[in-house]
């Protein structure tokens, strides 16, 4: 089990890292909130790690720290429904302690707005994850709409697709061509218009 992975960058997306450490280069799925913290490719990263070995698949998730990291955990394990790319969706729209304040505060509205969480899953967040919180950690940040991540039209778009069942690499690819078409200025929905057709 891998728990912590340190080497130097040898590409990084806005949901993906590849991580040379010891001569392999380890491909790790991130949220926008820890890509955000990546240094650039040559220098060295640290990432926290939770590993995911299945028969038809294993895939690495990277965070930049331990909290993000445990948070990331409790949502896989002790909300049905909420698989590894749900959670990485949730933390890319909004900062763990956001999710930990709307949970104490039955906020579903502000879970809601994630791509891929409807009322119904959000609902579910709030009564498997309420008693479930470390001390504190539910007061870390206010319940509001400037406690989520600034709007990002690419990242957006890439959230929804993976939302609607994309693996990360693929909506990743698909958004950046799409913004390569239109420009970096176009909005979610032009990008997600256009990733969509292309696919």
């Amino acid at each position: 089990m891998i728990s912590i992975l340190s080497g130097e960058v040898l590409e990084a997306t806005p949901l993906t890292v590849v991580v040379n450490a010891g001569g392999v280069g380890y491909e790790v799925h991130v949220p926008v909130s820890t890509a955000e913290k990546v240094p650039p490719v040559g220098q060295r990263v640290k990432l926290y790690i939770h590993d995911v070995y299945r028969e038809d698949d294993q895939a690495l998730y990277g965070f930049a720290t331990r909290e993000e990291r445990d948070f990331f955990r409790l949502l896989i394990e002790k909300v049905s429904g909420i698989g590894p790319r749900t959670a990485i969706a949730l933390l890319s729209k909004l900062s763990a302690a956001s999710i930990a304040s709307a949970v104490a505060a039955g906020d579903v509205a502000l879970l809601s707005k994630t791509p891929g969480i409807g009322k119904k899953t959000a609902e579910r967040i709030v009564v498997e994850l309420r008693d479930k919180l470390a001390p504190g950690m539910a007061h870390a940040a206010p319940v509001s709409g400037a406690a989520a991540l600034p709007a990002n039209p690419v990242t957006d778009a890439i959230t929804a697709l993976v939302a609607l069942g994309y693996n990360l690499d693929t909506a990743d690819k698909a958004v950046r061509k799409a913004v390569g078409k239109l420009g970096s200025d176009a909005p979610t929905e032009a990008l997600l218009k256009a990733a969509l057709s292309a696919g």
